[in-house]
């Protein structure tokens, strides 16, 4: 039999019977409920001074059931403390709450995304700041612009043409590639990321020419293993204008996104974005020394992904073993 509230009625015989000294087994009896049921209606809703009484029982129940469930669990200060944390390192609610059920079996360190995103916006409502350390927080989606139409490189192969076995993510070594963009004439960065793992490997661009780019690019995948290097999916930009550089060096093949469809590049798209956190538009890639650009990559790296069943890209990637979020 699923559980039902104690009601006004049964609260008003609880009262009288306790008045009369019945234990709780034969009050949980006589109402057709368990004592434990009974013993806690009894210390949770007597007074602070004064015993048992049916009104302000119901009273104080009902002032319990209208306070909203996420100040309920905001209550616990242990789970609050470690979901503000998390917040301030750049995760999501989302990754939050999959990671906290993922390490905690307790209950109480166990919470929704909907619930954090109630906190945030409670804290925003109040003047706090915990609302910038969403991964996305601006208040309306831009409106696109008309592109200008590129002309497609010689030689490129449509991602029409891709193995199938590279839309099933079902190996490790292919990659999707882009480029994030500087200040005009601050540089940039090179990024690409595993399908598969969603592990991302980035390096910083002096300019933006496909020269710069291919060799970047190169020097980046040098020491990986070539068994981790199968093909690239890059979209029509001028900096992949020397894809042939790249399959050489990397023994891999290149395949070229449909014009103006970045959704065919999700992955890398998505990866951009979070790293748009961390650098973004107009900022001075000449002032960014390699090693920022290196711990904002271990970061990611390192972060949790719903899509991996909150496992990180670098844990997918070498099989490490999984770190608990609290550490």
């Amino acid at each position: 039999m699923s559980y039902t509230h104690l009601t006004s009625d049964e609260r008003f015989k609880i009262a009288h019977m306790h008045m009369a000294k019945f234990s709780m087994r034969l009050m949980a009896e006589r109402i057709n409920r368990s004592p434990s049921t009974i013993s806690r209606e009894v210390r949770r809703n007597k007074g602070e001074y004064s015993p048992y009484w049916y009104d302000w029982a119901q009273m104080y129940a009902d002032e319990r059931k209208a306070k909203p469930t996420c100040e309920k669990r905001k209550s616990y200060q242990p789970l609050y403390d470690i979901v503000t944390q998390n917040l301030r390192k750049g995760l999501s609610p989302e990754i939050i709450s999959g990671r906290l059920n993922r390490e905690y079996r307790s209950p109480k360190m166990q919470v929704s995304h909907e619930t954090i995103y109630q906190w945030v916006l409670k804290d925003s409502l109040g003047g706090g700041e915990l609302y910038q350390s969403l991964v996305r927080h601006h208040k309306k989606r831009r409106k696109q612009r008309n592109s200008v139409r590129r002309r497609l490189f010689a030689g490129r192969v449509s991602i029409h043409e891709r193995p199938k076995i590279v839309t099933d993510k079902s190996r490790f070594g292919d990659w999707e590639s882009d480029s994030v963009e500087g200040a005009k004439g601050k540089g940039g960065l090179t990024t690409h990321t595993e399908r598969k793992s969603r592990f991302l490997v980035a390096g910083k661009l002096k300019d933006k020419t496909s020269q710069t780019f291919m060799q970047a690019t190169i020097a980046l995948f040098k020491p990986i293993n070539t068994r981790l290097i199968k093909t690239f999916t890059v979209d029509n930009g001028s900096e992949f204008s020397r894809f042939k550089d790249l399959e050489q060096a990397t023994t891999s093949k290149v395949y070229f996104a449909d014009p103006h469809s970045p959704w065919q590049r999700g992955l890398n798209e998505n990866t951009n974005g979070l790293l748009r956190r961390y650098f973004p538009k107009g900022c001075n890639f000449h002032q960014i020394d390699d090693t920022v650009i290196a711990d904002v990559v271990e970061k990611l790296n390192n972060r949790p992904r719903k899509c991996l069943n909150f496992r990180t890209p670098y844990e997918v990637l070498f099989k490490a073993k999984t770190v608990a979020l609290g550490t």
